[in-house]
């Protein structure tokens, strides 16, 4: 039990490495300032300390998808660190760590989205009252996950 609390107090905990958006920060792949949405926040962090925000988690994993498209400069190995904010605690998380939740009657500012959750508990309780319709790891996100919430 104590190991299950220690893990989901690392997971939820606030990054060292997040970089609060400023209002001028823009979406890379729709253009929206990203501020006006911090519910839907997600980052991207190189090791170089560069980063690009998003207005959610969708278009974080198009971007993160398509990285010669958005960022020809970078590579996936030039990634520190990817976060994405949890629906519940409204607090950046490791997104490669969260839990993400589709289909279901919440939706981001560019429509249909991921939801992410720090916990696997948290997205099946979202599921339930928003009529959520899969529960998906980061691994499992794929182009074709994404082309279906557009």
């Amino acid at each position: 039990m104590a190991l299950l609390f220690w893990i989901a107090a690392e997971a939820s905990a606030d990054p060292a490495g997040f970089i609060k958006p400023s209002t001028k920060d823009k979406c890379p792949v729709c253009g929206m300032f990203v501020a006006k949405h911090p519910d839907f926040i997600a980052e991207i962090v190189f090791k170089d300390g560069s980063y690009a925000v998003f207005d959610g988690t969708k278009d974080m994993f198009k971007y993160y998808m398509d990285l010669s498209r958005y960022h020809p400069t970078k590579k996936p190995a030039d990634i520190r660190s990817i976060y994405a904010t949890d629906y519940y605690e409204m607090q950046p998380t490791d997104a490669t760590r969260a839990f993400y939740v589709i289909g279901s009657d919440v939706y981001g500012p560019m429509g249909r989205e991921l939801i992410p959750f720090v916990t696997e508990g948290d997205g099946k309780e979202f599921m339930k009252d928003h009529a959520g319709k899969q529960l998906l790891r980061f691994s499992d996100i794929t182009a074709d996950v994404i082309k279906g919430l557009d």
